[in-house]
């Protein structure tokens, strides 16, 4: 198999290939560390208590006595980049902004959650494609006059402008020396751009994640075209969330691991995942770039339009360049799935060339049947999909990764 090079022959989990994905509000998955911190507190208790010495509060409030900011952002640029951990806790409510986080030293933001949360058991998934989270960022920016894709990101975390630039081409913008925020934490936030709620328009990022490592917890991302981009020497985890899109809405150059979370098609356009990889020209750090998809859903999102009443209308993929690594593990596709699973990027490069890496395992529902998807996919054995673990395609057991959450 080409590219197993990336994967050293490392066991996995116990329950790695048997995690099933739960659509339920009654028993969430939310996490030990902060819940005590995330839930609201009655009228008159600081929001603050079970909170981290020194954590900052931000309210949409501006009323609210205990907040010390109304922007997300005005809170991230009063931190020091002092190499400690800063905790920002964000309180109810829609924030109108973007967020760029070029801090290297380690951030965590907190979504606040309903107080009723505290008494709830922790036993299935949080992620629910219909309930949207208490704290939602947004804006509505997309690409027009020849921008770059980066300047539409309502979410952006790298350590400068010229790293968070996407670029054009198969090969994109130059590679970057520079590196960001080394352990980027958000759990229980919603980051939409909603331009294409009201313009007929191309890419509008959710979000950026270029040169840093960042990992998502009962999160939300929406929009209909690059909801998502892991850029060049990035490493990103994404658990128990949802992503919301319709063209290319998982896109990038870097390794991302998206585990647990259901991927809601709101119309189809391009592929599901949309990867560049890298060739030797190159200098990025990762080198098992792409994107990873394990014990997840792809349905309809509750808000698809019309074109979704179509099956077999959206694709699993289709290769930015033609080193492109994506890879299914345990997913249940709903019948929105076009039965040869990939495509071409368009009319001027119509081969998915074998230097692509294209593979499923397990895939179940309507969508999930392989019997007709394209000769150069792998459909791996479960042999074979034991070599892709967390810790074999980032090449090390992550330490920036909250493994005590539970889902």
């Amino acid at each position: 198999m080409i590219y197993l090079h990336c994967f050293s022959s490392l066991s996995v989990w116990s329950s790695f290939l048997t995690l099933v994905l739960f659509l339920t509000p009654t028993a969430l998955a939310l996490s030990p560390q902060f819940l005590p911190c995330q839930v609201q507190k009655p009228t008159g208790v600081s929001p603050l208590e079970g909170c981290p010495a020194g954590t900052i509060y931000v309210s949409a409030n501006a009323s609210d006595q205990f907040a010390s900011f109304t922007k997300v952002q005005d809170a991230v640029e009063s931190l020091t980049d002092d190499g400690k951990l800063a905790v920002i806790l964000i309180g109810e409510g829609q924030y109108f902004e973007t967020v760029n986080i070029t801090r290297s030293s380690p951030l965590t933001i907190l979504g606040q959650l309903p107080s009723s949360y505290s008494s709830v058991p922790i036993s299935t998934p949080f992620a629910n494609a219909s309930q949207p989270n208490l704290v939602q960022i947004f804006n509505t920016v997309f690409v027009e006059n020849g921008i770059d894709d980066a300047a539409s990101a309502v979410l952006t975390v790298a350590p400068n402008g010229a790293a968070a630039l996407i670029g054009a081409g198969t090969t994109g913008a130059p590679a970057q020396d520079a590196f960001g925020n080394v352990d980027f934490k958000m759990y229980n936030v919603d980051v939409q751009n909603r331009a294409s709620l009201t313009f007929a328009i191309s890419q509008a990022l959710a979000t950026d994640i270029s040169y840093a490592n960042a990992s998502f917890y009962g999160c939300g991302f929406a929009s209909f075209q690059d909801t998502w981009y892991t850029g060049k020497n990035a490493s990103t985890y994404v658990v128990d969330s949802v992503i919301f899109g319709q063209t290319d809405y998982l896109f990038g150059f870097g390794t991302a691991w998206f585990q647990n979370v259901i991927l809601a098609a709101r119309g189809c356009g391009g592929g599901t995942a949309a990867w560049k990889g890298t060739n030797s020209s190159l200098t990025e750090r990762v080198l098992c770039y792409g994107a990873y998809i394990a014990d997840s859903k792809m349905i309809r999102s509750p808000d698809a339009n019309a074109t979704l009443n179509i099956t077999d209308d959206c694709y699993l993929g289709r290769p930015w360049n033609d080193w492109a690594v994506t890879v299914y593990l345990n997913t249940f596709m709903e019948d929105i799935i076009q039965p040869a699973g990939w495509e071409p990027f368009d009319s001027a490069r119509p081969t998915i060339m074998n230097t692509t890496f294209y593979a499923e395992y397990n895939s179940t529902g309507p969508g999930g049947d392989t019997s007709n998807r394209i000769p150069i996919e792998h459909l791996l054995t479960a042999e074979q999909a034991e070599d892709f673990t967390v810790d074999s395609v980032f090449l090390e057991h992550p330490s920036w990764i909250d493994y005590d959450y539970l889902y």
